[in-house]
């Protein structure tokens, strides 16, 4: 996540929830972010003036009267100061006012003058959640266009219930700031992506994989996230996660396992799909028979051969049926003669373009936060990049796919 040079105004109203917004806060300064606060009195009986302060960096502001504001106008100086406001916790009470126009405290009175993007992330008891007032209240919070409204969440509640009415945790809240930020060049753009690796079962305990973490695919996915698109996911088994997308933004996974599996999917996925970004790390070869019970060693047993047939090529597959105005993406990892081969892959499967990165750079491939890759496109141009973290790279290949 990146926020480099963003002001953040951090809204928080009395609930208990609130006592997680300093560990937000962290993570908007971590991310570059300058950090303000305006709270509720309420507020600071969860989570202390102090505090947030001090994780802030800044004077907190809390009452519209108060003789140590350094403004007299501070409801409107923030405002004008932030790029972005989010509200979080927001209580029943501050919902209900902030949908109506109710302007009564530090917290409200700045919400009121805020005219650019804000992000709300509700909380309170399931039965209170579910009231006529705060469903209508978010209703027509919704509705605004510089409002983007969290759902609130599932689980156990302060009160001891379980239900909805959790807040939101401060990743997903974190990446609807980050969303709600980011410019939408890809608005209404559907993006196919795959990532991982497949698993081609031998019996019922073993199967064939390699070492992809899906990193890559998932960072390009948040990257198409980002810029507005809708997304298809489709990720064979990797401990990666879109959780903290999922809340809020347009985008579906789809879990696959073996080669089979992603191909199915991915063909279904592409016949909506303006773009298609092949990332995955898709079995070339995969069992001809699979066991139907686990394979034994049996006694004076030195060897075993597994008979293998190829699987069938997901990218020549869509290229064969790419249709005027679709952009169809490969991914090639080579060992050797790593130009040549990535070319030749391009011609042959009809795609666009093609990421080529190479196991003999260091700090690249399979398990690592970074990637050193080159674009080369079907026109005969290429563009080296340097070694980055696989957003940053992430987000270069989508601005180049644009």
């Amino acid at each position: 996540m990146s926020l480099a040079g963003k002001h953040i105004l951090v809204g928080i109203s009395g609930g208990i929830a609130a006592y997680k917004i300093p560990e937000l806060i962290r993570l908007l300064k971590k991310a570059g972010a300058e950090v303000q606060v305006a709270t509720t009195k309420h507020a600071l009986e969860f989570v202390t003036c102090l505090t947030l302060q001090t994780v802030s960096g800044h004077k907190v502001y809390s009452d519209v009267f108060a003789a140590i504001n350094e403004h007299s106008t501070e409801h409107i100086s923030l405002p004008d100061w932030a790029d972005l406001m989010v509200v979080a916790p927001a209580t029943a009470n501050v919902l209900c006012k902030m949908a109506h126009g109710i302007a009564d405290d530090a917290l409200t009175t700045t919400f009121a003058a805020m005219r650019k993007p804000v992000v709300i992330a509700p909380a309170m008891n399931t039965n209170m959640y579910n009231s006529p007032a705060t469903q209508e209240a978010i209703r027509v919070l919704a509705q605004w266009d510089n409002i983007t409204m969290l759902d609130a969440a599932s689980g156990e509640l302060a009160c001891g219930t379980s239900g909805k009415g959790r807040m939101q945790e401060v990743d997903v809240i974190a990446a609807a700031i980050e969303y709600a930020l980011s410019p939408k060049p890809l608005q209404g753009k559907h993006v196919l992506i795959t990532a991982g690796p497949t698993q081609e079962a031998i019996d019922p305990v073993r199967y064939i994989t390699n070492a992809s973490t899906g990193k890559m695919g998932y960072a390009l996915a948040c990257a198409c996230i980002k810029k507005g698109a809708s997304v298809t996911l489709v990720s064979g088994p990797t401990q990666q996660s879109m959780k903290a997308w999922e809340a809020f933004a347009p985008v579906k996974v789809v879990d696959v396992v073996s080669s089979a599996e992603m191909c199915k999917a991915t063909v279904e996925a592409f016949h909506e799909a303006d773009i298609a970004i092949l990332c995955a790390a898709v079995a070339d070869f995969t069992p001809c028979t699979v066991a139907t019970q686990k394979i034994k060693k049996q006694p004076g047993q030195t060897q075993m051969t597994i008979e293998l047939k190829t699987t069938t090529d997901i990218a020549a597959t869509l290229g064969t049926c790419k249709k005027t105005g679709q952009q169809l993406v490969g991914f090639a990892l080579e060992t050797h003669d790593e130009l040549a081969n990535a070319e030749r892959k391009m011609q042959a499967k009809n795609l666009d373009m093609i990421v080529l990165n190479s196991l003999q750079d260091k700090g690249a491939g399979f398990g690592v936060d970074t990637n050193k890759v080159t674009l080369l496109y079907a026109n005969g141009t290429k563009k080296d990049l340097p070694l980055l973290l696989k957003q940053e790279v992430a987000d270069i290949i989508v601005d180049n796919i644009i």
